[in-house]
């Protein structure tokens, strides 16, 4: 059989509808299928490979909000909000004495994918990091498992734990700020 009789055969098969076609001679073995007219009856789609880039860690420093919510103000009835204030400062030189700490300095590291986050390798092992761990960029500080692989995840940067902001074993979204270094 020539090869201009197989491409014949071939045009034929995908102009006629037909989903298979089996020629046997004494020579030859042939079997065409047509998997387009299988996609139109079942109305299935063939799979395609995207390859879709992975996103990088980014790092941002955090604003200066504070890392805690704010405890709620009880409120204070008409009558004793009415009163003067006493005139001792003792309230000012309080607030005075508390620290305000800076934030501005610290970065965040941020989950790079959708997965359940891991403080650790195995539960028999310890952390990775803990709050006051000085890190180094590119230490190992947690896992994120997604679709059962488990993904490394490294240090952008060098520093020192200040939070740890996800708990162990639970779900993190993309972007999810994960932790919070001080760079100094």
């Amino acid at each position: 059989m020539k090869a201009t009789e197989i491409q014949d055969l071939i045009k034929f098969v995908s102009k006629s509808g037909v989903s298979e076609v089996n020629l046997e001679t004494k020579d030859v073995k042939l079997t065409i299928k047509n998997d387009a007219v299988k996609r139109k009856k079942t109305g299935s789609i063939e799979p395609q490979i995207l390859q879709v880039p992975v996103p990088q860690v980014v790092q941002q420093p955090v604003s200066a909000t504070p890392l805690a919510a704010p405890a709620p103000v009880p409120a204070v009835p008409a009558s004793v909000a009415a009163e003067p204030a006493p005139s001792s400062n003792s309230s000012n030189e309080e607030v005075a004495a508390e620290p305000v700490e800076d934030t501005s300095r610290y970065v965040e590291i941020k989950s790079p994918m959708i997965g359940t986050f891991y403080r650790r390798s195995s539960p028999d092992k310890p952390n990775f990091v803990e709050v006051g761990s000085e890190i180094k960029k590119g230490d190992v500080i947690c896992i994120i498992e997604a679709m059962k692989l488990f993904n490394e995840i490294e240090a952008e940067a060098s520093g020192k734990i200040v939070k740890v902001l996800v708990d162990d074993s639970t779900p993190v979204e993309y972007d999810q700020p994960l932790f919070i270094i001080d760079p100094s």
